[in-house]
Order: structure tokens, then sequence, then C-alpha cells
């Protein structure tokens, strides 16, 4: 399937990439379109932002301010995003002056939980049994019908572990309900997965597809710690992964970069757990591991270029820095650059808080594991 823009000219160097967000997806979204000889306009509430600092212009609005939005775009002769919380107005309203990809329409979608589970289960995309919580009374029903242990989140508005819960048999409905302040939320089955993987992939105007070879993910505290690819999967497993993937991004007619997050079952079933209309944390050790970094490739997907080749260059892993590397002051960089092998990535973030994403290391070595080792090794060196 293709989009209905398929004889749009491309956007070649010289033009000018618009991009709602600036945090630090923006920042290397930034970096890359500009080593490929574009300009870039960010556009955030904030100053001095990581995609700011690297940026062209800076242009400071609230989201849900169109004449801002509109103003931003007529500047630019695309729009993207790095962050999946912007309003659907932000999206509509830029979509009035320029193109807009991912569309906004996607964005409307993937940015509510049930309507990204409604949507991707209608298109007959495996995901957990999931159902719509608005009272005590759905939820008792949702506890009988898909049992206990569950997971309990808000509908809207979360990311890396925040609005989500556990159920288990101890707890009380009641007091799980109260946590939700008010909040639709979603009650999903759990899933006795054996590991996390993401598909990262891109998608043109003319429905070229390429995803990158499939990530293994590790998280601590529902935060991100440590990807590696190859994942530790099965051929099997990484075919059904990518076409699942693939479906993904033909159903919601996806142009430009999105993360596809998913199980593997023990059973070595795959299900889709959610998706990011953007480029994704998993993805970083692309920019240093793979012939195309996810960066470039959505400036070639939202610009209408060939997509870049997404072959690993070795094996490789990426090592999250959260805040809490600050803890004791400034890390020792030295000592976990010793290794020669490693890649520093820092933000530009003013304040490190603990759970903060401030940067990452990637390395790339002979095997996995030992791309794993560095990257964990290098990282506690930096507080020693």
């Amino acid at each position: 399937m293709s989009s209905s823009g398929d004889a749009i000219a491309p956007l070649l160097p010289g033009a000018t990439i618009g991009i709602l967000g600036s945090g630090q997806l923006g920042r290397m979204l930034a970096l890359a379109a500009r080593e490929m000889g574009y300009r870039v306009h960010v556009f955030s509430p904030g100053t001095d932002t990581p995609a700011g600092q690297v940026a062209d212009r800076e242009f400071v609005g609230e989201y849900d301010d169109g004449d801002a939005i509109r103003a931003f775009a007529k500047d630019v002769d695309v729009v993207t995003f790095e962050f999946e919380n912007v309003s659907s107005l932000a999206t509509d309203a830029a979509a009035e002056v320029t193109r807009v990809h991912p569309a906004g329409r996607v964005l409307h979608t993937t940015q509510h939980r049930i309507r990204e589970k409604t949507f991707l289960r209608d298109a007959g995309i495996p995901v957990p049994g999931f159902r719509e919580i608005n009272s005590l009374a759905d939820l008792r029903s949702a506890a009988d019908e898909l049992g206990i242990p569950a997971v309990l989140k808000t509908a809207s508005f979360g990311y890396d572990g925040k609005g989500q819960q556990k159920i288990t048999p101890d707890d009380s409905l009641e007091r799980i309900l109260e946590n939700l302040e008010g909040a639709q939320g979603i009650y999903e089955a759990f899933v006795d997965f054996e590991k996390e993987i993401s598909i990262v992939a891109a998608r043109t105007v003319g429905g070229e597809f390429k995803a990158f070879p499939v990530f293994e993910n590790v998280h601590t505290n529902h935060i991100l710690d440590v990807t590696f690819s190859p994942a530790r999967i099965t051929q099997e497993v990484s075919d059904k992964a990518t076409e699942i993937a693939s479906r993904v991004f033909d159903a919601l007619d996806i142009v430009g970069v999105t993360g596809v997050e998913m199980f593997v079952t023990k059973d070595g079933d795959v299900l889709v757990n959610e998706l990011a209309p953007r480029t994704h944390n998993s993805g970083h050790l692309t920019l240093d591991g793979c012939v195309t970094s996810q960066f470039e490739q959505q400036v070639r997907a939202v610009c209408g270029l060939p997509l870049g080749e997404t072959a690993l260059h070795s094996p490789s892993a990426m090592a999250n820095l959260l805040g809490d590397v600050w803890q004791n002051g400034e890390p020792d960089w030295s000592a976990a650059l010793r290794e020669s092998r490693i890649k520093l990535h820092l933000y530009g973030k003013a304040e490190a808080r603990p759970g903060r994403k401030m940067g990452h290391l990637n390395a790339s070595a002979a095997s996995v594991d030992e791309a794993i080792d560095l990257v964990c090794n290098a990282r506690s060196q930096l507080a020693s």
C-alpha cells in the first residue's frame, strides 16, 4: 500500500525541516539533517533545549497555539516530530501550511493507548488482551475476563512506565482505580514474556519499507537500560517481528520512522505492546552500529529520498545514561573512554535528575556479549 502523494517531489538538501518537540531525539535528528545539508527549525515551549542548541532556529510556543504552529510551519518545507505527546491541534495546524510526516492521524491514534490497541486489533495485528476502564464495574469485569495479574495503565500521556500499575491478587481493585485519579484507563492482560524486543523501521511516501535488525531491550524500573543487536532470538521470530512491523506501517500508512515495541512469549509468539511514531530510544545504537542511523533514515523518509542501508557493521550495544550517574558529581568521562571502542553521546541537558535520560554509550564488538560488557563496564566507571 502506498500513500496518496507518490508524485510529490523529494525535498533535497538545502530545504528546511521543522521538528515539533526539541528533546534529545530532536537533537540527534537535527544533527543528522544538518550533516546532510538541510536546515532545521524546532518548536517547543522551552529555550536552550537539546535540539534548539543545534538547530538553525528555535521557535518558542505552546503546542495548542494554532497561530504559532502555522507561523512555524510557513518557514519550513516539511514538519515531523520527535515526541508523541504533541496535540493533534498542532499537527492539524501545521498540515494546513506544509507537509507533515508522519501524518497527524498517526499521532492521534498512537498517543492514546485504547485507540492504538483497538486500531491494531482491528487490523489483525497481535496484541495482548485489553479492556477500556472508566469505572469500578469496568475494572471488575476486566479482571474477571482477562484475569489477574494484569497491568492497568492510563489511556493517555504515559511513557517510561509512567501511569502504569501492576495488579496482583492481593490488590484492592478500589484502591487501584483510585490511583488513576479519574483518568481513563486500559486494562491489559499480563503477558508472560520471555523478552522485550523492538523493530525500528522507516517507510517513504511511495511505500518503500526498511527495518533495522531486531533490537533486544532490557528495562530497569520501566526505563530502557540496555539495548543490543543482534537480538537473542530465532530467525523465525525475527522474521515474524519484522513482518508484523511492516503490516503496522501499511495499516497506519506511516511515513517516517516508528518504533514498534513487542513482547516475545515463551512459546515464540510476538505481540505488539506499543508504538512510538518517531525515532526510538532502542535505536540509538544505530548511530555507531549501523550503516545508516535511525535519524538519517527519518530525514530520508520524510524528505522523500530513498532509504539507507540498515545492516549492522558488527554486533552492537547501547547503555542509557540517566541522571543518577551524576549523583556524586560530574561523571568520570575519561575513565569510561579509556576503552577506545566506547562512543559517548550526551544530550545537552542542563540539569541531571534521577531517571532523566541524559545520554547514552554505544559500542560495537566481535560478539553481542562483548558489546554489552563494553557499554556496561564503561558506564560503571563513570561514578567510581
